[in-house]
């Protein structure tokens, strides 16, 4: 079904937005039409989609293994005290009706893998990061450009955090900057909340931008963001033409017979 309108009601709720001329009625309906996926409600999901809910993405997949814990909540902030123990995705799916109940909210408590990415990317709009590991973001960047859909990637680290988009055909992909394996994490890595709420607010305005087409985005640049001192840098990259994902690598599996 195509949407063609909002309702009144949605009016008052997205005035403020309604009113930029980067986005009016036109661009309310475009973003009521986008579906995007975000893998992972932790820190970085929380926040993106908690905004993106609050913009008026017309349909979010949250998905996430994981039960809500204690040490979560310093910076994981759909979550709280009363969650401790529930499915994330039951929290996230909780507060973010409660929030915007013009946005339709699909909860998939799974682990995210080769097997199942695929359908819960489908008819998305874009690919959002809220991971913590690069072996699952090596399979939302498989995803993406089998896929054709632009994944925005997200990640911190104590007072750090980086950010970039990746839109497959046009950019590097992730495989081009991170070619190495993942081994894992000995301890969890130490994180200030507001970091996180950096990152993922940045990673939000970024898919907002992608369903409006409008502004620059952070194609082919990582933004890395230095809390300690306030700074943000931004980093060229470069395609890997043998990347073998996205690059003659990935054409030349292709062309393998079967």
């Amino acid at each position: 079904m195509v949407i063609q309108s909002i309702s009144s009601e949605e009016a008052i709720r997205y005035n403020r937005q309604l009113i930029l001329p980067e986005i009016g009625p036109q661009g309310q309906i475009k973003l009521k039409q986008a579906r995007v996926l975000i893998a992972g409600i932790g820190g970085l999901g929380s926040v993106s989609a908690y905004y993106l809910a609050a913009a008026g993405i017309g349909l979010i997949r949250v998905a996430d293994r994981d039960h809500v814990e204690a040490g979560n909540l310093n910076r994981q902030i759909l979550h709280g005290t009363g969650d401790i123990g529930k499915p994330k995705t039951l929290s996230a799916l909780e507060k973010l009706r409660n929030l915007n109940p013009h946005c339709n909210i699909e909860p998939i408590q799974e682990i995210i893998s080769d097997e199942n990415i695929l359908d819960m990317a489908e008819g998305c709009t874009v690919i959002l990061d809220g991971t913590d590991n690069l072996k699952t973001r090596k399979i939302l960047n498989r995803a993406s450009i089998q896929k054709n859909i632009p994944y925005i990637y997200g990640g911190v680290n104590g007072f750090t955090g980086m950010v970039t988009t990746f839109v497959p055909g046009r950019t590097p992909c992730l495989e081009c900057f991170f070619s190495w394996g993942d081994a894992g994490q000995d301890k969890p890595i130490g994180i200030i909340g507001p970091v996180p709420g950096v990152i993922a607010s940045i990673q939000s305005l970024e898919a907002i931008k992608l369903v409006l087409g409008i502004g620059g985005l952070l194609t082919k640049k990582l933004l890395y963001f230095n809390g300690m001192d306030m700074t943000f840098r931004k980093i060229e990259m470069e395609k890997n033409p043998d990347c073998p994902v996205c690059g003659r690598g990935y054409e030349a599996v292709k062309e393998v017979p079967k």
